[in-house]
This record gives C-alpha cells, structure tokens and sequence, in this order.
C-alpha cells in the first residue's frame, strides 16, 4: 500500500471519528438537550452520557486506528440504528436528510471493517516474514 492510500486511510478515519466526537462535546455542553433527545423515544434520561462516552472512545479507537474494525461494526450498527429509531419521519424532510446521512456513514465504516484502517494505525496489518 503506497503513502498516498495511507494518507487517504488516516484523514478518512479522523474525518469520519470527527462527526461523532464533536457531537459528544455539544452533549457535554448542553446535557438538558441530549437527555429531552433521547427520552423523545423512551430511553432512560441518562442514556446520553453512555452514547457520548461509546462515541469519544469509539472515535478515537478509530482515529487512531485500535481495533478498528470492531469499532468501525459497532459504529455501523449504530448509525443504522440512529437513523430507523431517531430520523426516519418520513413528515420531517429534515429528519429524512439526517437518516440519509447516518445511512452513508454507515457505509463508509462498513468500508473501514472491509478495507481495515491502512497501514499508519496500530493494529496495522503485519507483513509476514517466512
């Protein structure tokens, strides 16, 4: 794999960690608004602080490539699940547009379980030697 894919493979996995690390910060800042979010379908009011944890640490993991096909599955899943649970309002073109979003997310971690994380990551592949 040349410089270049790896260059590729590095920024994609920041970029794509971003969205779900910055969106633990705006959780942080405003708790009232992330816990109204999540008891809009029945959650328990502290879930938010479960999801924001699961998000820093499964951005990072990816990030910095640690387990990164476990991370980037579970992210999958979660988007899926966002997406059916939280956006699909098929009266809300906002909310459809969000779902639409976290469906291609979905996609691009699902290409990070099938392609892994490239060789700039910790759990790099290994090359072996006979």
């Amino acid at each position: 794999m040349g410089a270049l894919s790896n260059f590729g493979y590095l920024i994609g996995r920041i970029l794509i960690s971003a969205v779900f690390i910055y969106d633990t910060t705006v959780m942080v800042r405003v708790p009232q608004g992330a816990t109204q979010y999540v008891a809009r379908i029945g959650l328990p009011a502290d879930t938010w602080m479960v999801v924001a944890l699961c998000q820093v640490v499964g951005g990072l993991m990816i990030v910095f490539g640690f387990w990164t096909r476990f991370a980037a599955l579970c992210f999958a899943a979660f988007c899926i699940t966002t997406a059916v649970l939280f956006h699909y309002l098929p009266a809300d073109s906002r909310d459809l547009i969000e779902a639409g979003k976290d469906l291609g997310l979905a996609g691009g971690f699902l290409f990070l379980v099938a392609g892994g994380p490239g060789e700039w990551a910790l759990d790099r592949p290994r090359i072996r030697e006979d």
